[in-house]
């Protein structure tokens, strides 16, 4: 059975850090692209970031976020900085077979596998 298990959400000041991990389980880990959405209160869900061979970041997360990625421990992570109230929202991680990317897996439903979720609270 595959699960994506997040942490490291938290409530955090306007302009301070936090990383989020996702671990992985039943799957070939380095077979897939993994990536995090998020989903504010009242809005759709929407795609952050993925990591495939390459990365692709939302506009919204473009020079304050970092996707990474460790094959050997089955553990995605996405490094926050800055962080605006805006961010405030659940962060869900997620992986698919492959390692394909573009505009096709900025969208939920291209997604095989999702983690339960994990709260981000950006205070002003």
């Amino acid at each position: 059975q595959t699960r994506l298990v997040e942490s490291g959400g938290g409530l955090v000041q306007a302009g301070g850090s936090l990383r989020l991990s996702c671990t992985a389980s039943g799957l070939v880990f380095s077979s897939h692209v993994v990536g995090w959405f998020r989903q504010a209160p009242g809005k759709e869900r929407e795609f952050v970031a993925l990591i495939s061979w390459k990365t692709e970041y939302a506009d919204s997360a473009k020079a304050r976020f970092t996707i990474s990625r460790d094959n050997a421990k089955n553990t995605q992570y996405l490094q926050m900085s800055n962080l605006k109230p805006e961010d405030t929202a659940v962060y869900y991680c997620v992986a698919s077979l492959g390692l394909s990317s573009g505009p096709t897996f900025h969208k939920s439903d291209a997604w095989d596998y999702w983690g339960r979720g994990t709260q981000v609270t950006v205070s002003s």
